[in-house]
């Protein structure tokens, strides 16, 4: 059996591109509990993500706050408006991705 020449050429890529596509992911996990949103940020291999900057927006995509995490990846905020909240993990060096918190959540948690 024939392999077409497309398919062929998109293994090769997909095979010599593939580990650049991880170095750059992040992970964020978020949930809220007595009041606060509390987030989780680490990379693939398990480090945590120190000194990330973590922006948090309403529906509406206003910035609300911004911090930091700490040594352990976490960091931890008072609930700043009820609302679909999008957190984001900025890791530097491309490392980005984000998390959503839906307002039933956020209600749920206060």
């Amino acid at each position: 059996m024939k392999i077409p020449r497309t398919v062929a050429v998109c293994l090769l890529v997909s095979l010599l591109f593939g580990g650049t596509a991880l170095a750059h992911k992040v992970n964020l996990f978020a949930y809220v509990e007595a009041g606060k949103v509390h987030t989780e940020s680490y990379f693939p291999d398990g480090r945590p993500v120190e000194d990330g900057k973590v922006l948090v927006y309403d529906s509406g995509d206003a910035l609300l706050l911004e911090g930091r995490t700490d040594q352990e990846g976490l960091f931890s905020f008072p609930i700043p408006k009820v609302d679909d909240l999008k957190i984001v993990i900025d890791a530097s060096m491309g490392h980005k991705n984000s998390f959503e918190l839906k307002k039933a959540e956020v209600e749920a948690g206060k």
